[in-house]
């Protein structure tokens, strides 16, 4: 099983590997932001990466509504098939 940090790079690989952007999200003074803003295909989603089998915190699940509130999509990811599902979503689907 791979740690949540072998995870997060392997999404970053891969989104750069299928022509997107994978940047890390930090923002100062708001806490519980998603790990990571991927831009693939004309889609944009926020992804939060946990150890395999890991649950967004409470707070996180939090941001992550209010980011959804605004019409956005969020993930939290804990596989590398979750990587490969998410970037196969993004691909399909075209804003």
């Amino acid at each position: 099983m791979a740690r949540e940090r072998e995870t997060e790079l392997y999404l970053k690989n891969k989104t750069k590997a299928s022509g997107g952007l994978c940047l890390k999200w930090v923002s100062p003074g708001f806490d519980g932001v998603p790990d990571r803003i991927v831009m693939l295909n004309g889609q944009i989603r926020f992804a939060e990466i946990k150890a395999p089998k890991g649950k967004a915190r409470a707070l996180q699940e939090k941001v992550m509504g209010m980011i959804e509130a605004q019409g956005l999509k969020t993930c939290v990811i804990d596989s590398r098939e979750d990587v490969d599902n998410l970037l196969a979503e993004m691909m399909r689907e075209r804003r």
